[in-house]
Parts: structure tokens; C-alpha cells; sequence
């Protein structure tokens, strides 16, 4: 198993998420940058889906408590393995009482620890993912502590564990797009050309739930209420501020705030590397081109698990 020496400020056992139970009022959760997910278990021959470590903003500390196979993903933050420097988005073997420790990323949010066989915590309605509102999931449904012993499935070794491999990180900016969302025409043409002109400053008022924006005020032609209406990761919503808020993984199932915008499936992974301060931009693409997008994004994984 591994043991947690140090969990920094918010870690979390997750996968890709708990899907088909939203019309249950159940978030999705998983990892907010699925793309670093599943690279690090395309790394360790693990299935896309299976149940790693996700550490936010500061470093960690762990012990392997048996041989193990893991790749580190995600941020741009250092590790090194007894002392020794590892390299990242590539695999390496773990021998028994080796311990890993996680630097603070440099510019990016989020590292993700992949090990082979994945993390053994029970499924809860088909996922290992941490729901932390509603308290079930990855460990006793709570972020990650020191003291924390996370155990490992048992699975066969690699057939070239001791080789190391790897792949190119994939391009990383803070800028995102987006297509109209379903109450686009609400807002009046100076609120359209903001949302698009704007560097939005991602605040401290945000979480796993979704980022609030700072930036001008968006303003609506078309007042009054809405009816309560289904939301999904990457919607970005209006309240009466003005100011707007890009949902995320653990964002809830439903809303009444007029959607702008809608994050396309390709780009969600970038949302979750954007750190408390920085400077988002969105940038309008067509339907055609968030297929697209999403088609090449599938593509390069499957180029990555043929390669391997």
C-alpha cells in the first residue's frame, strides 16, 4: 500500500468520474484534468478509468510499502524519489519502502500520481472518485491526510516495467473555447464582445465546484427568472453580479443562472490547471471545430497507448 507521509492542502483519490446519475442530483467529480489521468495510467498499462491521486497547489509525500509502477502527470511540479529526480509524464519502478516526494507546481494547479493496478477503494455507484459534498467515495468520501494508508490491487508486473517510457506533455495556455449557451441571446452586444476580450482573473472564491471570474460586469437584455434548468462541467453561468462562473467536475446537477457559454468537452482539462490568480481567456469556436477537437484529443491517446 502506499502511506501518506503528507497530503498537502487537498487530495483526493479520483478517476473519470460518476457518470449516469445526474439525473439523480449526483455531480460527476473525477479528475479535473482527465487528460493528465489518463495518461498517467496509459503510462502504467492501467485502464483509462482507473483510480489515481490527485494533489492540488502543494507538494506530498508518500511511501510505497511494496514494489510499485508509477508515472506523475499533470503539473509542472518536481519529484524526486529518494533523493533521486524523477521525470515526468514518464513511468518508474518503485521498490518497497521507497518514498516519493512531491514538489509545489510552478505554474500549473494539479499533479496526478498513476500506479499501476490503481488504487484499490471501493466503487461507490461505479466510481472510485471523491465526492466530497456529498461525503461518499475514494477514502471515507474526504480529501487526503497525512497518515492516510491507500492500498493497491494486486495485478501482474509489465512485461517491460523495468524500461522506462514516456510521452510529451501536451501544450499547455489559459485560454479555453467556447461555444454559445443555451441563454446566449439574453445578453446585451457589449456583454458578448467582453466575454470574448477579456483576460477573466480566476478568484479565491473557487473550488472543485467551479471558478468564479473576475473581470467586467455582463449585462442581460432579458431579465426576470429562469426556470430551473439542468448544468453540466464547463457551463459558464451569470448571476446577478454579472460576474461570471465556469462550473467544474464537482459543480451541482442544476441551475437558474443564464449560461452564457459552454466550455467544449477538449479544452475541460485545461480548466483544471488554472491556479487561484491567474488570467483566463475565452475564445468563440464552432460546433464543427469542438468535434474536432475532441476527435484529435481521442486521437493522441490512442497514438499514446499504441506507442507504448
Amino acid at each position: 500500500m502506499i502511506e501518506l507521509l503528507r497530503a498537502g492542502p487537498l487530495a483526493t483519490v479520483q478517476d473519470l468520474g460518476r457518470t449516469g446519475w445526474r439525473d439523480r442530483g449526483l455531480s460527476l467529480c473525477g479528475a479535473l484534468d482527465d487528460l493528465a489521468l489518463r495518461a498517467g495510467n496509459l503510462l502504467v498499462g492501467n485502464p483509462a478509468d482507473a483510480a489515481a491521486l490527485e494533489f492540488t497547489l502543494d507538494g506530498a509525500t508518500l511511501r510505497f510499502h511494496r514494489d510499485a509502477c508509477i508515472a506523475i502527470t499533470g503539473s509542472d511540479a518536481d519529484a524526486m524519489l529518494d533523493g533521486q529526480p524523477l521525470r515526468p509524464w514518464w513511468r518508474a519502478a518503485v521498490r518497497a519502502g521507497q518514498t516519493l516526494r512531491l514538489g509545489a507546481p510552478r505554474e500549473r494547479m494539479r499533479s496526478y500520481v498513476a500506479v499501476r493496478g490503481g488504487i484499490a477503494v471501493p466503487a461507490v455507484l461505479g466510481s472510485c472518485s471523491t465526492d466530497l459534498k456529498a461525503g461518499f467515495g475514494g477514502l471515507a468520501g474526504r480529501a487526503l491526510r497525512k497518515g492516510d494508508h491507500l492500498p493497491l490491487r494486486d495485478v501482474p508486473p509489465l512485461g517491460r516495467e523495468a524500461r522506462r517510457v514516456g510521452m510529451r506533455p501536451p501544450p499547455w495556455d489559459a485560454s479555453v473555447r467556447v461555444l454559445p449557451g443555451p441563454e446566449h441571446g439574453d445578453f446585451n452586444a457589449d456583454a458578448i464582445a467582453a466575454l470574448d476580450a477579456t483576460d477573466w482573473t480566476v478568484t479565491p472564491q473557487s473550488n472543485r465546484m467551479g471558478y468564479r471570474l473576475a473581470g467586467p460586469a455582463l449585462a442581460r437584455v432579458r431579465g426576470g427568472e429562469l426556470a430551473s434548468h439542468g448544468v453540466l462541467p464547463g457551463v459558464v453561468q451569470v448571476p446577478p453580479s454579472g460576474q461570471p462562473i465556469v462550473l467544474l467536475a464537482d459543480a451541482q446537477t442544476t441551475g437558474g443562472y443564464p449560461r452564457i457559454a459552454v466550455v467544449i468537452r477538449a479544452d475541460l482539462w485545461k480548466l483544471g490547471q488554472l491556479r487561484l490568480g491567474a488570467r483566463l481567456r475565452f475564445v468563440r469556436c464552432t460546433p464543427d471545430e469542438a468535434v474536432a477537437a475532441w476527435r484529435a484529443q481521442r486521437l493522441l491517446l490512442d497514438q499514446m497507448r499504441s506507442g507504448l
